[in-house]
């Protein structure tokens, strides 16, 4: 596994874990990767310093960053399950209905969708609170 420190055309920073580089360059070019803030696809890759491995005995119980990366990844999943099945979905016509909830034209409820990264940033600096989904997990056919 390779971890990369990521950020958005937004400036949004985030982690990323891939098989390895070429699955990342893979990932990216086929639209995988987006950023958990704002769903931008537009990501690069900061700087960073490379990781170097020691002459220790590797441990045979998982590290204890695997373990909050799978507890976090488990509670992302359940978020997500959450959403999809007690909030309207709304399509691509999220940013208009956000904001009509938001001035009070239309009912007051959970709702998700899509809207593009202009569009939230819209929403966010009028005011209105929005927060990105968790992503879907990965289908197997799309895992290496």
């Amino acid at each position: 596994m390779i971890k990369y420190a990521l950020a958005c055309d937004h400036d949004h920073a985030f982690e990323g874990w891939f098989g390895s580089s070429s699955d990342y360059d893979d990932q990216l070019a086929r639209g995988l990767v987006d950023c958990p803030v704002c769903g931008s696809k537009g990501v690069r890759k900061q700087i960073m310093s490379p990781a170097i491995s020691g002459t220790k005995a590797r441990r045979s119980t998982p590290e204890p960053n695997a373990q909050v990366r799978e507890m976090m990844m488990t509670a992302a999943s359940e978020v997500r399950r959450q959403v999809e099945d007690s909030f309207d979905y709304v399509g691509d016509r999220f940013a208009k209905e956000a904001r009509d909830i938001h001035e009070g034209k239309s009912e007051d409820r959970g709702i998700y969708g899509e809207a593009t990264p202009k569009e939230v940033a819209a929403l966010v600096e009028d005011g209105v609170k929005v927060a990105a989904l968790p992503p879907a997990p990965p289908k197997k056919t799309d895992m290496n």
